[in-house]
C-alpha cells in the first residue's frame, strides 16, 4: 500500500508542476507580445534623415582641440 500512495502523490505532483509550467509559459508569451507591441510603437516614432536635410548638432560630447597661433 505505501508504494501505491507514494506513486499517486508523485503523479499528483507531476500533474501540478505541468499545470504551473503551462501557466507560466502562457504568461511569458503574453508578456512578450505586449513588449513587442510597445517596442514596435516606439520604433515608428524615429525620424528619417536624407542627404541634404539640415540638422542641429550638439558639441557637448565632441572632443576637439584648438591650435594655438
Amino acid at each position: 500500500m505505501r508504494k501505491k500512495e507514494k506513486f499517486e502523490k508523485a503523479e499528483e505532483f507531476t500533474i501540478r508542476i505541468k499545470k504551473v509550467y503551462e501557466k507560466a509559459k502562457a504568461t511569458l508569451k503574453k508578456s512578450q507580445e505586449e513588449m513587442r507591441k510597445y517596442t514596435d510603437r516606439e520604433k515608428s516614432k524615429v525620424e528619417e534623415y536624407r542627404v541634404g536635410n539640415w540638422v542641429l548638432l550638439s558639441t557637448k560630447n565632441l572632443k576637439y582641440q584648438m591650435k594655438k597661433r
